[in-house]
């Protein structure tokens, strides 16, 4: 109801919806956001704006919007603290780090996990950081990113969003003309720089390919390789990825939200799912109707922010970024 409410754009029909919500569910980032632009558009600013200012200081996609409503925005990707080399060289000396560690060198990665998440669970967010420091020079990567995000008042966004295969990510992205901040943001959110990851659907390696996707960008390109090798090994992952995701990106005029959309849920559906009229980027990538879609759209776009200000990039804000969504009529096929 409240999203379709949304795609409306019947604010009135919005509050609503909202306030018929259980505490709980209004609570949730979302909906504090869309009541509080809720709120402003029916004329009621100053309480849009008490919903704004915390959520603004919360590092999700919809803090990045509300900061952005109430004018302010990220110019660097937040860094209030870098843990010493004692600290890192204390957290490698925890029995159960060291455990985990192991595990994970042995190749038994989920349990060396739960041996890590166990053994960070009191951690306060100085040795957070020094573990994650500690997960990202073992090239542990989705550690590192897990162990970072767990932090409350102290932050490394270099621990949180890392850039491994840069060498690779950069003369792909050169090749294709994509942006490098984007490609990150989905690579992040694909596989956690996992690049043996296998998914339960049968995607495999760093961009996640299907291997029907990975045979047709490999004939594409002219490789002729064994299938694990085309999908699991890092340099032509990349290239099939990003080769991929440069088509996905051109079959929708260059739209970075319908083109994060259609990666992972196919380019049809992506246009399958725009309106009859434009529509505010924010608001397409609410209303589409498949939630492991929606989410993954969000926190895509999210990284590229982040990524961008890591690279010091001056560019575009995540309002700026996510666009205008052009009406269904408008999209050539």
């Amino acid at each position: 109801y409240g999203r379709a409410a949304l795609r409306a754009g019947n604010w009135n029909e919005m509050l609503t919806a909202i306030n018929a919500m259980s505490g709980t569910e209004r609570a949730r980032p979302q909906w504090r956001y869309w009541r509080a632009r809720a709120l402003a558009a029916v004329g009621r600013s100053s309480e849009a704006n008490v919903l704004l200012a915390p959520l603004s200081n919360e590092f999700n996609f919809y803090g990045q919007l509300a900061a952005e409503d109430l004018g302010t925005s990220i110019s660097s990707a937040p860094q209030t603290y870098h843990p010493s080399g004692a600290e890192v060289d204390g957290i490698a000396a925890d029995p159960g780090i060291r455990r985990a560690l192991a595990l994970y060198r042995a190749g038994l990665r989920y349990e060396g996990a739960l041996e890590w998440q166990w053994s960070i669970r009191d951690f306060d967010d100085k040795r957070l950081l020094a573990a994650a420091e500690l997960a990202m020079r073992s090239d542990w990567f989705e550690r590192a990113i897990d162990t970072a995000e767990r932090t409350v008042m102290l932050h490394d966004f270099g621990l949180r969003y890392p850039t491994p295969y840069r060498t690779l990510v950069q003369e792909n992205t050169r090749q294709t003309g994509l942006d490098e901040a984007w490609v990150y943001g989905l690579v992040r959110q694909e596989s956690r720089f996992v690049h043996t990851a296998r998914s339960s659907a049968g995607a495999s390696g760093l961009m996640q390919l299907m291997p029907a996707t990975a045979r047709w960008a490999a004939r594409r390109l002219g490789l002729n390789r064994p299938h694990h090798a085309l999908t699991q090994t890092a340099d032509t992952n990349i290239s099939l990825g990003t080769f991929y995701l440069k088509q996905v990106l051109d079959s929708v005029n260059d739209n970075l939200v319908l083109a994060s959309a259609g990666y992972n849920a196919g380019p049809g559906r992506a246009r399958d799912w725009l309106a009859d009229r434009p529509l505010e980027g924010a608001i397409y990538i609410e209303t589409i109707p498949f939630s492991e879609t929606r989410e993954y759209v969000k926190r895509v776009m999210n990284n590229t922010l982040f990524y961008s200000r890591l690279f010091r990039e001056p560019g575009p804000g995540l309002r700026e970024r996510l666009g205008t969504v052009p009406a269904r009529a408008l999209l050539k096929n």
